[in-house]
This record gives structure tokens, C-alpha cells and sequence, in this order.
């Protein structure tokens, strides 16, 4: 348990940040949810639609810290690679 007062503002730092950053990651896995949907669906332009949704979403929780920015990276890139390759197929 914390015991001096800065300790404790910490601890209610960290539970306000946690709820928060909980909020946005679920957030983006709903968004990322629609993107392979749409996939699975084959429906192309529903798919690029929701990628274009999904992208800046999943860009900013890497900026803020809820991701690490090249796990976002890395989402957003091979979630744009399986929407362009519905595009040849």
C-alpha cells in the first residue's frame, strides 16, 4: 500500500489512466472488429471504409501510449495488406 501522499496520488493517477486507456483500446478493437468483418464478408468497399475509420483511431492510441507505436504500425499495416489484397483477388 502507498504511503506517503505523492504515493497515493500516483496510485489515483494510474487508476484514472488505466480506466482511460482501457476505454480507447476497446474503442479501437471494436473499429479494428469492423475492418475484419468486412473481410470475411468479401465486401470490398465496406472494408476500405472501415480501414480509413480504423486507421487514424489506431495511429493516435500508438502516439498516446496505449499502444506502442510500432504495435500500431504493424495493425494498421497488415489491415490495409489484407484490404488491398481483396482488391486483386
Amino acid at each position: 500500500m502507498a504511503n506517503t501522499k505523492s504515493a497515493k496520488k500516483a496510485v489515483r493517477q494510474i487508476e484514472r489512466r488505466t480506466e482511460v486507456n482501457m476505454a480507447r483500446k476497446s474503442r479501437m478493437r471494436s473499429y479494428v472488429r469492423k475492418v475484419e468483418e468486412a473481410i470475411a464478408s468479401g465486401n470490398q468497399d465496406e472494408a476500405q471504409a472501415a480501414l480509413k475509420a480504423a486507421q487514424p483511431l489506431i495511429a493516435r492510441n500508438g502516439q498516446q501510449g496505449v499502444l506502442h507505436r510500432k504495435t500500431a504500425s504493424r495493425k494498421i499495416s497488415r489491415l490495409a495488406k489484407r484490404v488491398g489484397a481483396m482488391q486483386s483477388a
